[in-house]
């Protein structure tokens, strides 16, 4: 009997399934092996902690005024690094509660997470949930780019088991809560902190605490300085998170007012932004710290700040161009501005321009004179003179015969500049400009005494507080101290007062010279009731306009003038740059008291005689140069020819009577008693005005060179 074949006992199909199960199983242990391997290969190139903690993206720097205001904050903002148990745990659960909730249990990765997220990516057809975790976030920041390929998302997942593996839940929070953006340039809470609310990252309110958390998501969206509103109703959302995840109670939640919270002012740019652009580069040279941030105390006085931009502004003619500085006695810089506009323009020409002084230049040909011997007194002759073929002239085109030096300079007279440089030397005149800080080069041509040399608006400045300071150098200086965020000091400036220019005396006649030119002289637009002296700088056909002078130990200096060097119509150093000095100065010196000089205002001799009481003109105008910078010859305007003016100038009111009167008032001169008694006992010994009263007369050319 044959026998019976039996039916297989086992189904095609589920052999079909056990292959595929142990295909996928034996698939399974090769990917777990290889992500063992790419994750062990990840931890043996991951930087070690420390390398971690270090900020590749730049320093930042907050700069402040002289009273600790922020003028502006540059470059990435890391502020201090706060270690774990320095970050306050309210501002780890809001954190925490809103970016990563199981970030204590997962191992870098969260299935839940990414579960979560591909369920929504299927339901709404693109990604609108992340599912990455605070590890992954940093692993991100610190190692890849945010573009959105699953290449990019692999690495960022093993880049972020390998950094578990390797650092503890504790590091990987610290890491991630000093490096991850908040923008505004803020990377980290404590950057964060400060320039949002204005204080450290460690006294963070429950508010606050929540709306830095509520920034991460988006930055620029929810930054406080881009949108308040957003930032506040953010802040909301990741109190009732924290609230749901049990990190704060629902009465805390009720509790917490962000809409109360108060945010730190944004510090205005424009024109402080010249002086910060002049004062930042000096770090270079004062420091080497390159990775910390900074804080830099600095000079400016924000209320002088406002006062200079505003006298500018109120008095630059149309289409033209200004420039200030003003340096307190021991050479910081205490107002700046370049220009302007400083969003229009950023060229600063306060310290970068170079441009014709005019007659402003006229102080080193005086302090070259009373070097050499002159005195304010000493007589001077005003006429036609001929140098080498030039032949200079006055602005008044008229000539005034025998006059004192003090008169020479109060008006600006031309002929006597010239012939002082051809009695002292022009190399002489270029050696105490360049002692003063005059920096740019100087031609030695005779014309050069008339300011025909570029030089730049601060180099001039230096130089009139150089005489201020009854002759010592005074160096501008913009920055105080350097310190770091924790308060470190890397840099404190000391001010250097060895360095003498001329001999006091010489400093207290330059002084006198210029009181009076301010008095009654080419510069009295620029009183302000207190003693002031200074000086005008007109070049000619009124391309540039000058004035610079000091009161009550601040020294100020203005240009006016167009960028392109064409004229400017009615721009002389007398007016609109005198008139800005005095807006100016008003307001810088009004709170401190009075300073006199060493010597009182001593009127020229003719502003003595009753009968011939009269002003020159126009202010000096320089002289036209050519192509070789030496000056033209214009055409006289009609006059006396005794160098007394036919009229006022068109739209000026007649002078006043210049006796001791007026003197008092514009100086707000209140004599005392004893005063009074030893100023009469002074009229009593002081001969009479007359002719007769000033040495015998010299002759510039009859006296011997030096």
């Amino acid at each position: 009997m044959a026998a019976t074949r039996k039916p297989a006992s086992k189904r095609p199909w589920r052999t079909g399934v056990l292959r595929l199960l142990k295909i996928a199983l034996v698939a399974a242990l090769i990917g777990i092996v290889a992500l063992v391997v790419a994750v062990g290969i990840a931890m043996s190139t991951l930087p070690s902690y420390s390398q971690l903690k270090s900020s590749p993206n730049g320093q930042m720097i907050r700069v402040r005024a002289s009273d600790g205001t922020v003028l502006v904050s540059l470059g990435p903002s890391f502020g201090q690094w706060l270690t774990y148990d320095d970050i306050p745990p309210v501002m780890i659960d809001a954190m925490v509660a809103v970016e990563d909730r199981r970030f204590r249990s997962h191992p870098g990765v969260d299935p839940i997470g990414i579960a979560r997220s591909s369920y929504v990516r299927l339901q709404r057809g693109a990604w609108a949930q992340g599912g990455s975790t605070i590890t992954q976030q940093l692993a991100r920041n610190v190692f890849l780019t945010n573009t959105k390929t699953f290449g990019r998302k692999g690495r960022e997942m093993i880049l972020a088991l390998a950094m578990e593996r390797k650092f503890s839940k504790d590091q990987i929070l610290e890491l991630y809560l000093n490096k991850v953006y908040f923008g505004g340039g803020a990377y980290g809470i404590d950057a964060a902190a400060r320039k949002f609310f204005g204080h450290p990252a460690t006294t963070l309110s429950l508010e606050e605490s929540a709306i830095i958390a509520g920034l991460v998501k988006a930055p620029s969206h929810y930054s406080p300085t881009a949108d308040t509103e957003a930032a506040v109703g953010r802040a909301q959302v990741v109190l009732d998170v924290m609230r749901d995840a049990g990190a704060i109670t629902a009465e805390q939640a009720a509790a917490a007012q962000p809409g109360s919270v108060k945010f730190a002012p944004e510090p205005k740019s424009n024109s402080v932004r010249y002086f910060t652009d002049w004062a930042l580069p000096q770090l270079d040279t004062l420091i080497s710290e390159r990775k910390e941030p900074l804080e830099v105390w600095t000079t400016l006085d924000l209320g002088m700040q406002r006062a200079a931009d505003a006298a500018i502004r109120a008095n630059v003619p149309g289409g033209a161009q200004g420039a200030l500085v003003a340096l307190d006695r021991d050479g910081s810089v205490r107002a700046m501005v370049g220009g302007t506009d400083y969003v229009n323009s950023i060229y600063n020409r306060a310290t970068q321009s170079q441009r014709q002084p005019g007659s402003a230049f006229k102080l080193f040909v005086y302090l070259a004179a009373l070097e050499a011997g002159y005195t304010p007194d000493s007589e001077v002759v005003d006429e036609p003179v001929t140098i080498n073929g030039w032949s200079p002239r006055n602005s008044s085109g008229r000539y005034s015969g025998k006059i004192t030096l003090r008169t020479a300079f109060a008006y600006s007279i031309n002929t006597v500049a010239a012939k002082i440089g051809v009695d002292v030397g022009t190399a002489t005149i270029a050696e105490v400009a360049r002692r003063f800080g005059i920096g740019t080069p100087l031609n030695t041509q005779p014309s050069m005494v008339l300011g025909t040399a570029d030089v730049r608006l601060i180099d001039m400045t230096r130089a009139f507080a150089s005489v201020s300071a009854k002759g010592v150098a005074v160096t501008p200086f913009g920055i105080t101290k350097v310190t770091t965020a924790d308060r470190s000091v890397l840099y404190e400036h000391r001010t250097d007062t060895s360095r003498v220019l001329v001999a006091p005396a010489v400093a207290a006649q330059m002084t006198d010279l210029m009181q009076t030119a301010v008095a009654t002289g080419t510069g009295r637009a620029a009183q302000i009731g207190r003693p002031v002296a200074g000086k005008t700088g007109t070049t000619s056909s009124n391309k540039d306009g000058w004035f610079l002078g000091f009161s009550s130990g601040i020294t100020t200096g203005v240009w006016m003038g167009r960028d392109d060097a064409k004229p400017v119509g009615g721009l002389q150093g007398g007016r609109a740059p005198a008139a800005a000095f005095h807006d100016f100065m008003a307001s810088a010196v009004a709170n401190r008291p009075v300073e006199r000089f060493d010597t009182e205002v001593t009127l020229p001799e003719w502003q003595l005689e009753p009968d011939e009481e009269a002003y020159f003109g126009n202010p000096d105008m320089g002289a036209p140069a050519d192509d070789n910078g030496m000056p033209g010859d214009p055409a006289s305007p009609p006059g006396d020819g005794m160098g007394m003016p036919d009229e006022t100038e068109e739209g000026e009111e007649p002078p006043e009577r210049i006796d001791r009167d007026w003197v008092d008032r514009m100086t707000r001169s209140r004599p005392t008693d004893r005063e009074n008694d030893r100023d009469r006992e002074r009229d009593r010994e002081r001969p009479a005005p007359s002719s007769t009263r000033l040495p015998p007369p010299t002759r510039i050319q009859d006296r011997p060179n030096p």
